[in-house]
């Protein structure tokens, strides 16, 4: 099969190869998927997990890609509530040969039906986005109605269903970028805009809920912002960041199929948009990566046409 891997680190995206790999097997509790579209997350590149594996020993050639949408192929001994032939997408194990492939092996609770009304493509951006807005909303910020919520990089893959998940909760969105994605940012349904290169963030006043994106900087003086009982989430990695008077919790999102069937919902009936940018063949995965122009919105592989 066709696959994109990498096996030096200090190269970075330039390193990535797109060669012929072997076609995986099903493991016990695992499924093989037909990989229609794939997503990928740039910072893959500095993850461990990309280069070692759990006893830190070097695992490349590593396929990267964890996002998946497509149809299983294969199933597991021990598999159950999934059938060959079944629309399914999900998120792959950080630790596994990924989803930049015409097939990978994954773990069958890792992955959710697709409803047939659901195209591959959209099934794709989801996972890591949808997925780390909603745990970081739900779980971690516990946003209840009536809250505000400043969503930093708002017009992006995950700022945009962040801001949309927190108005349809019942909160009070201030999305923040760019200047130039003030009316993408408005358009996902943020009630208030911050140009973080020319208005001033402080200018905000208190706030409940914090999801940063950003790290650095912008991470320091937003929890500056935060009301007392307030929590601060992020999803940039570990931070000594403590709000004076709240709570800080980085965090790394997980597979749930459960939460994964809820957000492919409010696909379904039009209550939540993707936010898709570059669609790219797997030809021409390697390019589009290298790319330097910046990208708006979810980068997705279509493996299949």
């Amino acid at each position: 099969m066709k696959a994109i891997i990498v096996t030096d680190q200090a190269a970075g995206a330039a390193g990535m190869k797109l060669v012929e790999r072997p076609e995986p097997q099903a493991a016990i509790n695992d499924v093989v998927v037909e990989v229609h579209a794939a997503g990928f997350v740039n910072t893959e590149l500095d993850w461990p997990s990309t280069w070692t594996d759990r006893a830190f020993r070097d695992r490349t050639p590593s396929i990267l890609g964890h996002e998946l949408a497509g149809v299983i192929t294969a199933l597991g001994y021990g598999t159950t509530g999934l059938s060959i032939g079944q629309r399914v997408f999900g998120l792959s194990d950080w630790y596994r040969d990924g989803t930049l492939a015409e097939y990978v092996a994954v773990e069958a609770r890792n992955l959710a039906p697709l409803p047939g009304d659901v195209d591959f493509t959209v099934g794709a951006s989801l996972p890591i986005s949808a997925l780390t807005a909603w745990q970081g909303l739900f779980q971690h910020g516990r946003l209840q109605a009536g809250r505000s919520v400043l969503a930093h990089g708002a017009a992006g893959a995950v700022g945009s269903i962040v801001t949309q998940l927190a108005r349809e909760a019942g909160a009070y969105v201030i999305g923040t970028g760019r200047a130039a994605d003030r009316q993408k940012a408005l358009d996902f349904g943020a009630n208030e805009f911050v140009d973080l290169g020319n208005d001033r963030l402080e200018d905000v006043g208190g706030v409940d809920l914090v999801f940063d994106v950003i790290g650095g900087d912008i991470q320091k003086r937003s929890a500056a912002l935060i009301r007392a009982g307030g929590t601060l989430v992020t999803a940039v990695g570990p931070t000594d960041i403590r709000p004076a008077d709240g709570l800080t919790v980085d965090f790394v999102v997980e597979a749930d199929r459960a939460q994964l069937s809820e957000i492919v919902q409010r696909v379904r009936d039009g209550r939540l948009r993707t936010n898709i940018g570059k669609v790219s063949s797997l030809d021409d995965a390697v390019a589009t990566f290298n790319s330097t122009a910046r990208r708006a919105g979810k980068t997705v592989i279509r493996v299949l046409p």
